[in-house]
C-alpha cells in the first residue's frame, strides 16, 4: 500500500532549518496523519506521495510550500496597556492570544517601544526553507 489520498499514515521525521534540529519524532511515536486532508504542509505531502511502509526520503521544503512567506501585514502594534499589568515585555518573548474565532494564536514580541509593542503573528518557519528526513513507518485504510 502507498501514501496516498485518504490513507491514515505514520511517519517519523526530522526536521532542520538552517542546519539546526528545529524538531524530530524520533524520541516520541510517529506522527499519524491522513493523507491529503491538510493535515501536514502542503509541499512535504506532495513529497511522500506514492511511497511505501520502510521508504525512506530527504526533502528541501520551500516557504510557499511549508509555512508560507514572512507577511508584512502579520506585524502588528499594541498598546502595553493592553498586557498584563506584571509583565515586563521583552524581544524575543512568546505571547498568547485568542482570535475572534476563538483559536489560540501564538504571537513573537519584535520590538518593544515606550507605550507599545510590535508583535509578529507570522508561523515561526514562515518565510524558511525546511529540511526534512522523512520515514514512513505505516500506511493503512
Amino acid at each position: 500500500m502507498t501514501v496516498q489520498k485518504g490513507k491514515n499514515v505514520s511517519i517519523h521525521y526530522t526536521l532542520k532549518v538552517d542546519g539546526e534540529l528545529v524538531d524530530t519524532s524520533r524520541e516520541r511515536d510517529p506522527l499519524k496523519y491522513v493523507h491529503g486532508e491538510g493535515q501536514i504542509i502542503p509541499g512535504l505531502s506532495r513529497e511522500l506521495e506514492g511511497l511505501h511502509p520502510g521508504e525512506k526520503k530527504s526533502v528541501s521544503i520551500s516557504p510557499e510550500d511549508g509555512y508560507g512567506a514572512v507577511a508584512a501585514e502579520a506585524f502588528q502594534e499594541v498598546p502595553k496597556d493592553r498586557l498584563p499589568k506584571d509583565m515586563e515585555p521583552e524581544i524575543g518573548m512568546t505571547l498568547q492570544a485568542t482570535t475572534p474565532d476563538g483559536q489560540q494564536q501564538l504571537l513573537r514580541i519584535t520590538e518593544v517601544k515606550d507605550s507599545s509593542i510590535i508583535v509578529d503573528m507570522n508561523h515561526p518557519l514562515a518565510g524558511k526553507t525546511l529540511e526534512f528526513d522523512v520515514e514512513v513507518v505505516a500506511v493503512e485504510d
